[in-house]
């Protein structure tokens, strides 16, 4: 829901929090990283009493930004007084909703929102937002440069760039590209998507949602809500998950379904080796191979970016120009370096299996894959034919290696187990040879031997840098 900050003042007397009512209302907002302080500097500018608790150890760079506007906040701890008195309640996305705290929360009626759907209350630019399993956060980037390219006043925000509750506190876009989680989607109530980008949906994060996929395929779907019929949603056509759900949903939006080979629906797809994207107004044509990213997920990813461009009605040589010069995503199938006539890659962002897959899917030589980290309840049985077929080596890099060996043990000639990203290359550097490939793409979360995806994969081409 977008109201003006006009509308805002009309409701002081109020007693209740709802939708932008200020009255006194008590704002708390639990993390206080990017999107958390990003949050805090919007409620206090909208008037509402704020108060911010983290359970880790805050940022210096946060800590000055509440601190220069005069918000309050505490560390390492949470305060219930200091909490549960609140008005509303703003979430990080990486705090689940089965937190003790969280369950106290709604237990007693306290409504608890994401930092998107609170930005979104105090803002009427258009939201263009993509979600998915994989190749959100490339499609996000894509997107975001070509609507710059052309012109358009727009912001970066979700999961890459600025907080989108401080671009609106402080900047005044006219649209946004949004890269949105299944966290934050949850999180998300009264906030509509104007173009809404459904890449794919493969199980991924199922310890958040009771090992049910059916929960995170409808975490997913959230993307749609509230859209109408003036409104945009963009998905991949041959999704076999997308289409056994829009089946049985009613979906209000203009629909635009991508895929490789067309039916009558389809508004992008290839057509003799060209990359075609119809919409009511134009259509646009380009050599597959004149395309910046090349493999068969980027192909998708581009075609998702052109078609919200296209209905954006931004011109047909700006989307082309931007599809040839986009320089990609770090951690994403990301060319290190070639030592001695072997080539590294780091595909750090490949935190599920499927990612891995369309990683795997790529490689043109023999390659040896470094995978391992945090387990979330992987089926690694997506991935088994590709490891028999281009795989010569696994290197297992975590500290509990377990599920990994009980699944391919047996399947791959060369395992190693280690628990360091130094350890890690230097093994693939002795088990890689002339004209193959080392591909970081692990399948599983960074947080047992890493801070995150970015440090695995900075620490990764630091030590092949090494070699």
């Amino acid at each position: 829901m977008k109201k003006d900050t006009n509308d805002i003042t009309e409701n002081t007397n109020s007693k209740s929090l709802h939708c932008g009512e200020v009255g006194g209302a008590r704002i708390v907002i639990l993390g206080a990283g990017e999107s958390g302080a990003g949050a805090a500097i919007l409620a206090k500018k909208q008037g509402f009493e704020v108060f911010v608790s983290d359970l880790s150890e805050i940022k210096p760079q946060y800590k000055n930004m509440l601190n220069e506007a005069g918000i309050p906040w505490e560390e390492k701890k949470h305060t219930e007084s200091l909490i549960l008195n609140a008005s509303e309640v703003i979430k990080s996305p990486g705090i689940p909703d089965k937190a003790p705290l969280i369950k106290k929360l709604h237990t007693q009626g306290t409504t608890v929102i994401s930092e998107i759907e609170f930005a979104g209350r105090y803002t009427n630019a258009k939201m263009i937002c993509i979600t998915g399993s994989n190749g959100k956060t490339t499609t996000t980037m894509l997107t975001y440069h070509i609507l710059k390219n052309a012109g358009l006043n727009v912001g970066l925000a979700g999961n890459v760039g600025n907080s989108l509750a401080l671009q609106v506190a402080t900047e005044n876009f006219e649209y946004y590209v949004v890269e949105l989680s299944s966290f934050q989607l949850d999180g998300m109530s009264a906030f509509k998507a104007d173009i809404a980008i459904l890449l794919n949906i493969t199980p991924d994060h199922l310890d958040r949602y009771d090992y049910k996929f059916q929960n995170y395929v409808d975490s997913k779907f959230r993307i749609t809500q509230n859209q109408t019929a003036d409104d945009t949603f963009i998905y991949w056509e041959n999704d076999p998950v997308i289409k056994a759900e829009l089946a049985k949903r009613n979906i209000q939006s203009a629909v635009y379904p991508f895929a490789i080979e067309r039916d009558k629906k389809t508004k992008a797809f290839i057509e003799n080796d060209e990359l075609i994207i119809k919409t009511l107004k134009t259509i646009f044509t380009m050599p597959v191979s004149e395309l910046a990213l090349q493999g068969l997920h980027n192909t998708y990813n581009s075609m998702a970016a052109g078609l919200a461009a296209s209905v954006l009605n931004v011109k047909k040589e700006s989307i082309r120009q931007s599809l040839q010069d986009f320089q990609g995503v770090e951690h994403r199938l990301e060319y290190v370096a070639t030592v001695k006539n072997v080539r590294y890659i780091n595909d750090s962002k490949a935190t599920n299996v499927n990612s891995c897959w369309y990683a795997l899917q790529s490689m043109k030589t023999p390659t040896v894959l470094i995978l391992g980290g945090t387990d979330k309840g992987n089926d690694y049985s997506e991935i088994e034919e590709l490891v028999r077929d281009k795989v010569k080596g696994l290197i297992f890099m975590g500290l509990d290696n377990a599920p990994l060996h009980k699944f391919f043990d047996g399947k791959c000639e060369k395992i190693v187990d280690v628990q360091s990203m130094e350890a890690a290359v230097n093994a693939a550097y002795q088990m890689a040879n002339d004209g193959e490939t080392v591909l970081l793409s692990p399948c599983c979360a960074s947080f047992d031997l890493f801070q995150n995806y970015e440090d695995r994969g900075r620490q990764f081409k630091k030590c092949v840098r090494n070699l």
